[in-house]
């Protein structure tokens, strides 16, 4: 009876029911009139996305490919032995387009890794750079690197990969990725951001700035620069027009009439969100639908938007990225997405950045008002100062006539800019900007896409050289460097060495205590171990803890073994229910001493963490037989 019980649900599709399915229930709800049946479903329907999201959402083409790796032994020997314990690497070359040098320039690629070969990308993934003193003077170093955004696809790993370059003016640096170490733990590096809190509620703080981010929605609520020996905050001070009080209020439109703003600003949650934390970079992300001032009255589904910021550890600005698409048409009277309100008057004098770069102090004439590609404010004493840089800005996909009394969708590069905002019946008392993209009841087609991608600076604006700085910075976000696997034979690599030796004697190996070649049988062992201990809701089917991918690191330090697990989802927080067999099954090893087991939710627990072995007890494979 049981097995014949298995056999009903031999694979994911039976065990599961898939989205089309939930669609049908969801209609056939609604034309029963049963309503908390359609919002139960709905929710499942929710969920069931994410899923299919997590196992089959295309990350897009890879910059360094699963099949570009090379044998570690293709290193000069003395850089080989220094990365003892790794299994493949690879050469990049990052160049320098533009003649600006560049220090600790974020690098973000999309790397694939043969999933035969590397058990756990966040442990193994590490960057060297290729340091040179001089003729002869050549050597690894290892420099700091995040790891996110964890895929399988196939046989293949994709990963994004974080690390900060520098390079010379016009030149070239060169660095070594390293992955394919099953002894490898999660590195500790030292970090410049720190994030506190939960949820939206967020802060970041950098070496130049803290960012609060409103629990709420998500969106900025403050900046407070560290740099300013006054405690200056840029917050909005005061209350809005009953959303919380924000800084950043885009990204809206409002329909025609007008009769009322959808805001991202009225979630009274975010509807989706997704934070990425890191020694290098903080990256808050949501997406979903604007709410109406009376949600749930009126909920159109027009106009969704994708929306995120990227804070880094070791240069003074932040990103912002807007991804808007139509999904059906409509005409919106007009549409927003930049718009910032400082309170408290912060600022007295406007500047605003011509389409060729240049910066002008006050506010555009009227022939340029709709070609502005950067907007800021400062303060003529203090030399604060806050300015945005216009990186990409388009309209996408169709566009064309509507009905009377419409106009094609035009995107203007328009900004309002004021240093004394003001509302009827009260005097100045904040500095806005507003960049209304869309208007003049503008008709969006099903399918068009705006993008937006914007840099924000916050630091003093010198009065010589202020204008000078936000044109290199702009030219260098425009052209950042360019990064290129280097294909030369091992024999060049040869020739980089200085004929094979490492001049610096104090450069510490890549395999820190733990993670060194000598160290993988005992961890094998304790890994090995840990596949006794199984997941009892999945009892039937022998599913273990290493092959669920619920265990992150494993470190020995002695005979001292600390071991670093998940949950599956936020549903199951109770992980002493599997850390104290965990723990048991350890103690058991020869020559262990202490256990610890630390539970962690970060990163989030994806079904990519499924071993082979995972995946075919899940059913994401074909069961040729029982288990």
């Amino acid at each position: 009876m049981r097995s014949y019980r298995r056999n009903l649900e031999p694979n994911r599709a039976e065990r599961t029911d898939d989205v089309d399915t939930k669609v049908e229930i969801l209609r056939r709800a609604l034309r029963e009139g049963n309503h908390e049946l359609a919002l139960g479903v709905a929710s499942s329907i929710k969920d069931g996305l994410a899923g299919e999201r997590m196992l089959y959402a295309d990350p897009g083409p890879a910059d360094v490919l699963s099949t570009d790796w090379r044998p570690l032994a293709d290193l000069p020997q003395t850089w080989a032995e220094w990365a003892a314990g790794w299994a493949l690497c690879q050469c990049l070359r990052v160049s320098e387009p533009i003649g600006q040098a560049r220090q600790a320039e974020p690098v973000d690629l999309l790397v694939g890794l043969p999933f035969d070969q590397v058990l756990s990308p966040g442990r193994e993934l590490r960057v060297a750079r290729i340091d040179s003193d001089g003729p002869g003077i050549n050597g690894p170093r290892e420099v700091t690197s995040q790891v996110y955004g964890e895929l399988r696809r196939g046989e293949n790993w994709l990963v994004r990969l974080v690390f900060g370059a520098d390079v010379p003016t016009s030149g070239e640096s060169l660095f070594l990725i390293f992955c394919g170490n099953p002894a490898a733990e999660f590195p500790d590096y030292p970090s410049r951001i720190q994030v506190r809190g939960e949820e939206a509620d967020l802060e970041i703080e950098t070496p130049d700035y803290v960012a609060k981010l409103c629990g709420q929605n998500g969106q900025l609520e403050s900046l407070t620069p560290k740099w300013h020996t006054g405690g200056m905050q840029l917050g909005s001070h005061g209350n809005g027009h009953g959303e919380p009080p924000n800084i950043d209020w885009a990204h809206d439109y409002m329909s025609v009439g007008p009769f009322q703003k959808m805001r991202v600003t009225n979630w009274a949650e975010c509807p989706n969100f997704e934070v990425v934390r890191g020694p290098l970079c903080t990256i808050v992300r949501r997406f979903g639908f604007p709410h109406s001032p009376a949600h749930p009255l009126f909920t159109p589904s027009r106009l969704f938007m994708d929306l995120s910021y990227t804070f880094y550890a070791g240069v003074p600005y932040f990103m912002k990225n807007g991804h808007m698409e139509v999904t059906r048409d409509f005409c919106t009277l007009v549409a927003r997405d930049d718009e910032w309100y400082f309170g408290g008057r912060p600022f007295d004098s406007t500047l605003w950045m011509d389409e060729e770069g240049h910066v002008h102090e006050g506010k555009p004439p009227d022939d340029k008002t709709d070609r502005v590609w950067g907007v800021g404010f400062f303060h003529g004493e203090s030399r604060d100062s806050m300015f945005a840089i216009y990186l990409d800005h388009r309209l996408d996909g169709p566009a064309g006539p509507g009905p009377e009394g419409t106009s094609p969708a035009q995107l203007y590069h328009h900004v309002d800019i004021t240093v004394d905002h003001s509302k009827p019946g009260s005097g100045p008392h904040a500095a806005v900007w507003c960049r209304p993209m869309l208007r003049d009841n503008a008709w969006l087609q099903t399918g068009a896409h705006l993008v937006q991608r914007n840099a924000y600076l916050l630091a003093p604006y010198p009065e010589r050289e202020g204008a000078t700085g936000l044109q290199l910075l702009r030219e260098r976000l425009l052209r950042p460097v360019e990064v290129k696997v280097d294909e030369r034979p091992a024999e060049a690599l040869e020739d980089l060495s200085g004929g094979g030796r490492l001049s610096r004697q104090d450069v510490q190996p890549l395999a820190r205590i733990g993670e060194r070649p000598s160290d993988w049988p005992r961890k094998q062992a304790l890994w090995e171990a840990m596949k006794d201990v199984i997941d009892d809701q999945y009892s039937e089917k022998n599913a273990s803890l290493v092959d669920l991918g619920y265990i992150y690191d494993v470190r020995t330090r002695g005979n001292d073994v600390r071991v670093i697990m998940t949950m599956p989802h936020r549903g199951r927080p109770k992980y002493e229910f599997l850390a104290r067999p965990l723990r048991s099954r350890l103690e058991q090893v020869p020559d262990v001493g202490s256990v610890v087991v630390e539970f962690t939710w970060e990163p989030a627990w994806t079904p990519n963490r499924l071993t082979d072995v995972g995946r075919h007890k899940m059913g994401l494979a074909d069961e040729s037989s029982d288990d």
